[in-house]
């Protein structure tokens, strides 16, 4: 896709302040904030990051054919090329990579979703409503972006894409004769004002827990972040097919519901299994192969089935079919049609079966919400007869919420029967001392180590050991990953998949044909030899 606009049109269609004169009628051919990804002819857009500042690589940005810079800092090393000096050329990325792509937004119905846990199968479960009411619809999601035919990788670690790339992504939409698009946000994609020009219609919440205190600082910062989902709404341009500007929430959250309703100033519905919710779920039915439940407001009341398993997956449901029924007013017969066409997401709650006589499992569940309704999931799952188990391995990332180690192994140490607590991203931390927090908290809660719970640090290795210790009609649970493509140690991302992990292990406990279980820096080395080799 080719595109190429004037610079000085794209700062005079910018909202304040970044709307600007004087600037020179130059043509624009791309954006870019990498500036070893420039071409001849892109506007490199300098900004300042947590370990390096883009300004430091301005002189590269041009020498690569950069023809203007945008930023925030003096500098004297742009020659004759014309520099922007911005306040905040981070929340302008987002505004000028929307008007180069002549503002995509304003062109499909934009329906976002965010939350802790359950956004990316909820973003997936609204994309096939869509598909099952006709509609010519695209997802951008934290796994993938998906135009019609095309899906393409969004990135190894799981976040909101970058401003311009997500511009770029609708605009494709567009241009592929899309009408719909479902945005899985994150925080960091909110507070990074990474899709502030997405001009979004509606704006589903799945729930807001205990996550990214490392970024916002507390709860209500981040609790702030998601909730600029709502207040965008607000801004949203009128659009040719109209605006729907409905913000829906959940009324069992008991965190983020009393505070979103009030701040919500648009039309707003709740979903939940409550009573006093707007669309809730009554008679639920929960089974290994998926769940049953009637779902009732005061319009309808209709069966709907789904592969996913899980109370938690209630819930997603509910928030798929409110947002489509009331904000897009589709049938509610056909978003039921929708939700049973989902298979399952990958590496949430992923069966990864190779003839063993017990349940192997990977899941994505990182926070502690995450992590007890995946235990709970797990525990409802459990075949009935003889004292099967729930054996958990999961781990905790260097250089984040530190408060969640110890809460998640206190969750283990009271819903798992057995806990082996791993590596998962120790970065430049020390994963011994991350282990040790967390066996701390297995220890608060009645954890014995060497009995219920033990200490793994290389995590191919914590799997076999998980798998070792499985007997018939137990299950196997693999947290913290799911369909994450890469760990990091130090400063490297290293190929990393559990899926992949957990069919090699298998494969050897059951002597069949397997993949090799990936490598890890703490495969066969103790922690201080891999710190002094990263």
């Amino acid at each position: 896709m080719t595109n190429q606009k004037s610079l000085q049109h794209i700062f005079a269609e910018l909202p304040l302040p970044f709307c600007m004169v004087n600037i020179p009628d130059i043509p624009i051919t791309g954006i870019v904030i990498d500036s070893r990804a420039v071409q001849p002819g892109d506007l490199f857009v300098a900004m300042k990051g947590s370990s390096s500042d883009g300004h430091d690589y301005i002189p590269k940005a041009i020498e690569n054919g950069a023809v203007a810079v945008v930023g925030e800092r003096n500098v004297a090393q742009v020659g004759n090329l014309p520099y922007i000096q911005l306040e905040n050329p981070r929340r302008a990325l987002t505004w000028i990579a929307a008007s180069f792509y002549d503002w995509p937004g304003r062109k499909l119905t934009v329906i976002g979703v965010t939350g802790t846990d359950g956004k990316t199968t909820t973003t997936n479960l609204i994309y096939q409503i869509l598909l099952a009411a006709g509609l010519k619809a695209g997802m951008i999601s934290t796994v993938n972006a998906v135009i019609g035919d095309e899906v393409l990788d969004t990135g190894f670690h799981v976040t909101t894409p970058d401003a311009h790339d997500v511009q770029r992504y609708l605009a494709q939409m567009v241009a592929a004769g899309l009408t719909h698009v479902v945005l899985e946000t994150t925080s960091h994609g909110w507070s990074q004002y990474r899709v502030d020009a997405c001009e979004f219609d509606i704006g589903v919440v799945t729930n807001i827990t205990h996550e990214h205190m490392d970024e916002h600082g507390s709860y209500e910062n981040y609790r702030a972040a998601k909730a600029r989902l709502f207040s965008s709404l607000e801004i949203t341009s009128e659009k040719p097919q109209g605006n729907s500007r409905l913000g829906v929430i959940n009324r069992d959250d008991d965190k983020s519901f009393d505070f979103l309703n009030e701040f919500i100033k648009v039309r707003k519905l709740n979903y939940g299994l409550r009573e006093a919710s707007d669309v809730r779920a009554v008679d639920v039915e929960y089974s290994p192969s998926g769940i049953h439940f009637t779902a009732r407001s005061r319009d309808f009341s209709i069966p709907v089935s789904s592969k996913l398993v899980g109370a938690y997956n209630v819930s997603n449901c509910l928030a798929a079919l409110t947002a489509t029924v009331y904000g897009l007013k589709l049938n509610p017969e056909v978003a039921a049609q929708g939700i049973a066409a989902l298979d399952g997401i990958p590496g949430r709650m992923e069966r990864i079966d190779m003839g063993q006589d017990f349940t192997a499992i990977v899941d994505f569940a990182h926070t502690p919400n995450a992590l007890k309704v995946s235990l709970e999931a797990a525990r409802e799952m459990l075949h009935r007869g003889g004292q099967p188990r729930i054996i958990a391995v999961f781990g905790s990332a260097g250089l984040r919420d530190k408060a969640k180690r110890r809460m998640m192994a206190e969750i283990s140490a009271e819903l798992a029967d057995l806990t082996v607590l791993t590596a998962e991203d120790p970065r430049t931390e020390s994963l011994d001392g991350i282990l040790e927090e967390m066996s701390a908290g297995a220890r608060s809660r009645g954890g014995r180590e060497g009995e219920t719970f033990w200490r793994v640090p290389d995590r191919g290795e914590a799997i076999r050991f998980a798998l070792r210790l499985a007997q018939e009609g137990d299950i196997v649970l693999a947290c913290g990953k799911g369909h994450e493509q890469s760990m990091c140690f130090g400063g490297r991302e290293h190929l990393w998949d559990d899926r992949t992990a957990m069919r090699a292990a298998l494969s050897e406990l059951l002597g069949v044909q397997g993949p090799p279980m990936p490598y890890l820096p703490t495969q066969n080395t103790s922690e201080e030899e891999w710190l002094k080799w990263k």
